[in-house]
């Protein structure tokens, strides 16, 4: 029996290259925006094939993935939170972090959305001098109040307090994000590769 192929022969438009600056403050917040979502659905397409046992299962577990894209809940959390870029970009440092020290755990389609407001609602609080309320956060994220405090302890409890990280950290998390999406390059001026001690924050 011949199996036939059904992929489409149809030209594709060729994807324009978009170029983001040399440092993470620097580049435009919706572009890392989508760049952290593109990570993160490379990430849950992934670990959603590893088997959900009663061992893995944590607090951020849904019972099913909810109907908002990543990409489109990160949107609305920029949009309504006011979110600064460093808060954005730690939360990839948080997922290393947590999954460290807790092997079990995995950002799945059905944890990724709870632990994506918890996270912010931590970073936010833990590098900003002004952030929103929890009942914003939580408004913004769809969950009741009371359960986003519950997800901030959680998260707290899971990374063990360590909330910041310096901004060299932060620069080679969006260099290597950067260099890991096929849609974006990064700038560097030519004499420059400067070192990183212009940026102090």
């Amino acid at each position: 029996m011949n199996h036939q192929s059904h992929e489409s022969h149809e030209p594709h438009e060729p994807q324009l290259m978009i170029e983001v600056p040399e440092y993470f403050y620097m580049v435009d917040i919706n572009h890392l925006m989508h760049m952290i979502a593109d990570m993160l659905g490379r990430l849950i397409i992934h670990n959603d094939q590893i088997p959900l046992t009663p061992s893995n299962l944590s607090r951020f577990h849904s019972r099913a993935p909810p109907s908002i894209s990543v990409a489109d809940y990160l949107r609305r959390i920029v949009k309504h939170t006011s979110i600064e870029k460093p808060c954005l970009l730690i939360l990839l440092i948080y997922i290393d972090r947590v999954c460290e020290r807790n092997r079990t755990f995995t950002i799945t389609s059905l944890t990724v959305h709870r632990f994506l407001i918890a996270a912010v609602t931590v970073s936010s609080k833990a590098l900003c001098d002004s952030y929103c309320t929890n009942s914003h956060y939580a408004r913004v994220g769809g969950i009741p109040t009371q359960e986003l405090n519950a997800l901030e302890l959680e998260f707290i409890k899971l990374i063990d307090w360590q909330l910041i990280c310096a901004g060299e950290t932060l620069q080679q998390y969006y260099v290597n994000l950067v260099n890991q999406n096929s849609n974006y390059k990064r700038i560097v001026p030519s004499e420059s590769e400067s070192s990183y001690e212009s940026f102090r924050n």
